[in-house]
């Protein structure tokens, strides 16, 4: 599907003499491209992996490919298997900073979680244990839960509640709680996450730290389809009056050093984009001041990032020269 989509030139148009740098950017893409790249990205998905710890994820189809390309003039751009509808796990964790900046101001929010990239697995106890029980940064478990913790409401089901309308109204997405996805997510036990909560309570970070686990899964289970995570993502790419530039600017800037765990650093100099990825497979990009790239496909890489969602983005960022670092 594509809605006032300019005229078609390759991608490859950068090598040409005659092309000059306005030609490029998300603009610049048209339906044929898309298509063509979601095709390539199907390869992609081969040698990936779904999670086992969750066992509705591990019924997904490996060769699902979804993407949506939401530009700034409200023009888009999807293809592939844009009506399945996808619990967005993690990428709901820049989110959750964002609103958590809103309704708390800075400080109060850094005073729980830090800034700081971490080498280790989105789910280290050890890294907790080595920065004596504050979360390195917000994309990772610890993180996430400690955030979890400062949401409003009496309870899991009330703070997520609380979150989807918020990010509904300002985002004009569709998110729905999949209750279904969240029994899932209940019946095996997550012993890492309830050591993280416990590490969290004993530092002085959470108050209540069976109240933040049950949020976590609340909000990790928060469901749309890409057209609703593009939509999402919009709130960090456009100026918003319900939204303030810097925490705009903050929740990027996190994302860039932070989003893809260990795989962060090189996805940052590869591709440039901030970038949020779930273990569901769904993942968003924000393309700063021109749109934002949401992608979901189920099967992962070894670091839990969706393959083909990596594949398509970096091409875009590449092909399009869309990297914020230049």
């Amino acid at each position: 599907m594509v809605e006032k989509i300019e005229a078609s030139h390759p991608i490859s148009d950068r090598d040409n003499p005659n092309h000059h740098q306005s030609s490029l950017g998300l603009s610049a893409l048209t339906q044929d491209q898309l298509n063509t790249l979601i095709a390539k990205a199907k390869v992609q998905c081969k040698g990936g992996q779904l999670p086992t710890y969750i066992p509705l994820l591990a019924q997904a189809n490996p060769n699902w490919v979804a993407v949506q390309v939401q530009r700034i003039q409200g023009e888009r751009v999807a293809g592939g298997d844009i009506n399945r509808s996808f619990p967005l796990m993690s990428v709901i964790k820049p989110f959750v900073l964002l609103f958590l900046l809103e309704q708390l101001g800075t400080e109060a929010v850094f005073s729980q979680v830090g800034m700081e990239a971490s080498d280790q697995p989105f789910n280290s106890l050890a890294q907790l244990q080595a920065d004596r029980g504050k979360p390195r940064n917000p994309m990772i478990n610890s993180g996430a839960i400690a955030l979890a913790g400062r949401l409003p409401g009496k309870d899991g089901a009330s703070r997520c509640e609380s979150l989807r309308q918020w990010l509904n109204q300002r985002s004009q997405s569709q998110l729905v709680l999949d209750e279904a996805m969240l029994q899932s997510v209940r019946s095996l036990p997550n012993e890492r996450n309830h050591a993280i909560a416990n590490l969290l309570a004993t530092s002085g970070y959470l108050d209540h730290p069976e109240i933040a686990l049950d949020t976590y899964n609340h909000i990790c289970c928060l469901s749309g389809t890409v057209t609703d995570l593009a939509q999402l993502g919009m709130l960090l790419v456009q100026d918003n009056s319900m939204i303030s530039p810097e925490h705009c600017r903050m929740v990027n800037d996190i994302l860039i050093t932070c989003g893809l765990y260990q795989a962060s650093s090189r996805f940052a100099a590869d591709v440039g984009l901030p970038t949020k990825s779930g273990v569901s497979g769904a993942m968003v990009s924000i393309v700063p001041s021109q749109g934002a790239i949401a992608c979901y496909s189920p099967a992962l890489d070894e670091m839990g990032n969706s393959q083909a969602g990596l594949f398509i983005v970096q091409q875009l960022a590449q092909d399009l020269e869309l990297s914020v670092l230049g």
